[in-house]
């Protein structure tokens, strides 16, 4: 089973890296994302649990996505089991 950890670890030192998950409609959304960016931050605080979401930067529409960890199927392009 997928843990954060290895979330965090397909895009540690800055990688770029692929996830598949179901989101809360029930759709299925591919995103190419990157941990660890900052400079766009405009201050406040997440509401979002940090055990169950991962707060990534969407390179392809360059906007902050949170990823909830459980509902990941495939990282890399690899299936999640």
């Amino acid at each position: 089973m997928l843990n954060k950890d290895m979330l965090l670890e397909a895009g540690k030192n800055g990688k770029f890296f692929s996830a598949r998950f179901v989101k809360k409609d029930g759709s299925t959304r591919d995103m190419v994302c990157r941990l660890g960016v900052t400079k766009h931050l405009k201050g406040g605080t997440s509401n979002l649990d940090p055990n169950k979401y991962l707060v990534v930067w969407d390179a392809q529409k360059r906007e902050y996505r949170s990823i909830n960890v459980e509902t990941v199927t495939h990282v890399n392009g690899v299936p999640v089991s």
